[in-house]
């Protein structure tokens, strides 16, 4: 579903508070470390892009074991948190459905909670497909009810995100379970 056929442009996006995206508690429930490990595990990357980057919390993990990290968000003042964590990254304001970046930018592109948010989540994973030479790797929330994250109405059914994924070019790799998020790595269909 695309915007115009939802009305709703954006409703899905994250308006909170940026400091709670780097709590302590939140950073051990996305397990960070480990969600990276296993986004580079098996492939050569020496580039990495973080799409909805938010205030780079992984954009900063990955930078401790590639050689080039860059973000991309539609907010510039999260971007500017982002920016304090990770210097060395380029990061660029701009939407998931138009990354400024050519073809075959990145080894990975990483959505850390990020594709349920899209506002064209086809036109998102499409964009990841074009701008990766090896994988695109979805961290997302698992489709139930729970006190932490997104309302169930905003989550995205695990069949739902390999259905988008084919359709953007993508050949599903895995999922893996992890204590309480799923992660899902794509492989370029060419």
């Amino acid at each position: 579903m695309n915007s115009e056929e939802s009305g709703n442009e954006h409703e899905r996006r994250f308006h909170g508070d940026a400091a709670r995206l780097r709590a302590p508690d939140r950073i051990e429930r996305l397990e960070v470390a480990r969600v990276v490990a296993l986004s580079l595990e098996g492939i050569k990357a020496a580039s990495v892009l973080d799409v909805g980057t938010g205030t780079g919390l992984f954009a900063e993990a990955f930078a401790s074991l590639v050689e080039s990290v860059a973000g991309v968000d539609t907010n510039g003042e999260l971007l500017a948190i982002a920016r304090s964590h990770v210097p060395s990254a380029l990061l660029a304001e701009g939407p998931a459905e138009k990354l400024p970046f050519p073809d075959g930018s990145f080894d990975l592109v990483f959505m850390g909670t990020f594709l349920h948010e899209a506002d064209d989540p086809l036109a998102a994973l499409s964009e990841a497909r074009r701008v990766s030479r090896l994988r695109v790797a979805i961290l997302e929330w698992p489709f139930k009810e729970e006190e932490s994250g997104p309302p169930i109405g905003h989550r995205l059914r695990p069949e739902a995100i390999e259905e988008i994924a084919s359709k953007a070019g993508l050949h599903k790799a895995d999922r893996i379970s992890l204590a309480r998020m799923e992660l899902y790595r794509f492989s370029r269909q060419e």
